[in-house]
């Protein structure tokens, strides 16, 4: 018993021992580390390389560059007297792009002169002051108006170039890294690592690059400066107000992910630096964009674009916009938009397929029918003679020329108006007759454009981008503008509403938002975020009605309007547009010229589809008595894109 007890005794001494070993060491650890964050200063590192973009097969799409930089930071109680001194060490050896302004001199010229500054103030001045009629600031101002050329001409090459170095070192947030020099040469760079001067140090200033040049540039986004405006939510988030961040677009979407640590150093008792953490990349995106697949739509676009320049009436036209998606998921394999302004020189403006708006004609006419079966103003297989539509006061409207009988899929087929005319006077409750009255409402024209939004026309895509738009409704509501509505001559839509519209229909209703993004991962590879496909919205109607829109479609392209658009050998399904619209002639912002625009929206194969495709082109015909000549370069672009697309991917 008395050897239990023992065993008892010594394991209740050694428990006790251990537990207060650790409290008083933990204790101490505690301490010494509340200690040394109180006592000790710790800075970042200016920047950090941000995550790059990649395309979906792992090609980098942005990149990062360190270029050497100078930094200084102000150390605490450090005085006037050695921060200038550091500023002429460094106008020693260092070449700067600026030079001081005036006014940079003349706040040099004071600190080093406070005694001819004082005198530069008037007795009656300084009995102002003390009578509270002047404050410290008005004097100031006072020295820097009364300091002269003359004064300042006693500045060497050294004092001027030192003055505007200490310009940079106290210009901003009083602890913010100051940037010196960005890009600095390997002897500036080891002159200064030799010089050990206070506060001064070598870094690294990571900018983007981009392999691929300006393809694309216009939607990855660009980096800068925290914005202003949004400095207190940036700080809320642990930014310093010096950081760069991304500005715009998917640079911007992401941040969160593509924002790298930075490193930590330790500031010691000289002035010098140790660094205590390493920083680390930010994370990798990936995205939907095949690289390969985007340069060589490119290809075709910019020789197609300067083929169709040469054709008659193609004054006003100068570019297309090209999209290809994946229908099953939303996803955006391409996207690519060049204006040509000429001697082989184009503009990427991939982004104005996404934040301009365009009226696209009779692409939307398979929403159109989705409408009119919905609300049962379809008779199945019952056969109209395509005809125009005279209302009263208004000029007649017709099909682009007479189609015969025509019923629900021949009229897709055939691009009738004047079927889709009939079907919205019957929305209205009207039975059409030559040169009739026609009261219309908003009820009418919500009842299309809720259709519309639920195929993607005139409602967000939820596209990964900040700030994205929709087309422009029309405010006005009168009976021929519902006419016009209902073959896409009104409302205007974004292009990649068109590339959701067309996924719409292909997946019998199924809306899926669009996206880049493909995933994130981190610098071991590991998957943060994969995206999985958003179902947005589901259009409620009958398979049978979904059926005959897409016969419909598939007519369109194999046996109607848009015959060699796409090779029949790839199964495609689509709808062609046209539309009137007013150019811009002189840039004053108002329309000035009546031009002719194409559009093309399509997916293939029918029976089971893989990709789907949107071709924009504003203004490619110009109207005028000389010639009716019409130039087809929207056919020209889709068959040859669509030729690469399907042949090789």
């Amino acid at each position: 018993m008395k050897k239990i007890y023992l065993i008892i005794t010594l394991a209740f001494f050694f428990l006790a021992s251990f537990t207060l070993y650790h409290y008083i060491f933990q204790k101490r650890t505690y301490y010494k580390k509340a200690y040394e964050e109180k006592t000790n200063t710790y800075v970042e590192s200016l920047s950090t390389p941000r995550g790059r973009i990649l395309d979906v097969n792992g090609k980098v799409l942005v990149d990062n560059v360190g270029v050497k930089t100078i930094v200084y930071r102000k150390i605490n109680k450090i005085t006037t007297e050695e921060e200038i001194n550091i500023a002429y060490q460094l106008a020693k050896f260092l070449e700067l792009p600026k030079k001081a302004s005036s006014q940079e001199l003349k706040k040099f010229w004071m600190l080093k002169n406070p005694e001819k500054t004082q005198k530069l103030i008037t007795e009656e001045e300084y009995n102002l002051y003390n009578e509270r009629k002047l404050n410290s600031q008005d004097l100031y101002l006072l020295k820097l108006d009364r300091i002269t050329d003359e004064l300042l001409n006693s500045f060497n090459e050294e004092d001027t170039k030192a003055a505007y170095i200490y310009s940079l070192m106290n210009g901003g947030y009083t602890y913010d890294a100051k940037i010196i020099k960005i890009g600095a040469t390997e002897s500036e760079y080891a002159r200064v690592l030799e010089s050990n001067l206070t506060g001064v140090m070598n870094e690294m200033y990571f900018e983007r690059y981009y392999p691929y040049g300006n393809t694309l540039k216009s939607i990855l986004g660009s980096i800068g400066s925290i914005p202003s405006e949004l400095a207190d939510s940036y700080t809320k988030l642990g930014y310093a107000l010096n950081d760069t961040v991304g500005i715009s677009y998917l640079e911007k979407q992401y941040e969160s992910f593509l924002k790298g640590e930075k490193d930590l150093y330790k500031v010691n008792n000289d002035g010098t630096f140790t660094q205590v953490k390493s920083g680390k990349r930010g994370n990798d995106l990936y995205l939907t964009i095949d690289i390969d697949m985007q340069l060589g739509i490119e290809e075709i676009l910019k020789e197609e674009i300067k083929n169709g320049k040469k054709l008659k009436n193609t004054q006003f036209y100068n570019g297309s916009y090209v999209i290809v998606g994946d229908p099953n998921n939303g996803s955006i394999k391409a996207i690519t938009g060049l204006k040509y302004v000429g001697d082989d020189v184009f503009i990427n403006n991939e982004r104005e397929a996404i934040y301009s708006s365009f009226t696209v004609g009779s692409v939307v006419k398979g929403a159109s029918m989705a409408m009119a079966y919905q609300n049962n103003l379809v008779e199945l297989n019952k056969k109209v003679l395509d005809s125009c539509v005279k209302l009263y006061l208004v000029p007649q409207k017709c099909s682009y020329k007479k189609l015969g009988y025509i019923d629900d899929i021949t009229a897709l087929k055939t691009s009738s108006n004047y079927y889709q005319f009939l079907l919205a006077i019957k929305l209205a409750g009207y039975k059409y007759t030559p040169n009739m009255k026609m009261e219309v409402t908003n009820k009418e024209f919500d009842t299309y454009r809720n259709t519309f939004a639920q195929f993607g026309l005139g409602s967000l895509t939820g596209i990964d981008l900040p700030d994205e738009v929709t087309g422009i409704k029309g405010s006005k509501i009168a009976a021929d503008l519902l006419l016009n509505l209902a073959i896409g001559q009104y409302d205007s839509y974004t292009g990649i509403e068109i590339l959701q519209y067309i996924n719409t229909i292909a997946n019998n209703g199924v809306r899926y938002q669009l996206h880049f993004l493909d995933k994130v991962v981190d610098n071991q590879e590991k998957v943060l975020l994969k995206s999985e496909p958003i179902v947005l919205s589901r259009y409620n109607l009958d398979q049978v009605y979904f059926d005959r829109i897409k016969e419909g479609l598939k007519q369109v392209v194999n046996i109607g309007t848009g015959s060699g658009y796409t090779d029949k050998s790839f199964k495609p399904a689509g709808k062609t547009g046209t539309s009137e619209n007013y150019y811009d002639s002189n840039f004053d912002g108002v329309g000035d010229v009546l031009t002719i625009s194409n559009s093309y929206a399509m997916y293939a194969p029918y029976d089971n589809p893989k990709y789907s495709m949107v071709i924009l082109s504003p203004n490619v015909n110009y109207p005028n008595k000389k010639s009716d000549y019409f130039a087809y370069i929207n056919r020209f672009i889709s068959k040859k894109v669509s030729d690469y697309i399907f042949t090789n991917y």
